[in-house]
Formats: structure tokens, sequence, C-alpha cells
């Protein structure tokens, strides 16, 4: 499994309608994709105009070729893109270690 990590920069004082707008984009658009497995978005304490994307996905070329390459990925954009104050800086991982609480 893969984990995409997207690092997203919002203009100030948008917040509300980015999360409505990425949760609405999460469940139409993203779900449908082939590999997804889940999401998360984490909200910025130090930095509210910042949020972190966690998608896990079966495999990077789900995301990158099957998903990025593919039609959805301009649907998402369209719901998403708006919001931007500068591109997303996106990176993968592969689980190393894990723990339970």
């Amino acid at each position: 499994m893969i984990l995409e990590h997207a690092d997203i920069r919002i203009a100030p004082g948008q917040q509300a309608a980015f999360e409505e707008a990425i949760q609405r984009g999460l469940q139409t658009v993203i779900s449908r994709a082939k590999g997804f497995r889940g999401a998360q978005v984490q909200h910025g304490v130090e930095n509210p105009e910042r949020y972190l994307l966690l998608i896990h996905w079966d495999t990077l070329e789900d995301h990158t070729v099957g998903f990025r390459q593919g039609p959805l990925f301009t649907e998402w954009r369209a719901i998403v893109g708006p919001f931007f104050a500068a591109p997303p800086v996106v990176e993968h991982f592969e689980l190393a270690v894990e723990t339970n609480a």
C-alpha cells in the first residue's frame, strides 16, 4: 500500500469553503478512483492555511497513472484547485514501522 502525502496551502480565510470542497471532492471523485483505500485531511494548528491530504492507494501507479493521468484528476482539480495558494507538494510513502496504542 502507498500513502500519498499532499501538503496544501490555501488562501487566508477560505478554510470552511475549502473543507467543504475537499470533502465533496473526496466523496464524489477520489472515491471512484481505482486503488483508492481511504483518506484523511489534517488541518494545521499553527498555520491555519495549511492542510495535509493523506490518501491510501493500492499501488503507486493507481495514483500517478490511473488517477493523475485520467479524467478524474480534472474533476478533482476543478473542485479543490481554486483554493490553492500554491501548487501542492505531493510525495509518496511506504510503511516502514507501525505501532498501536
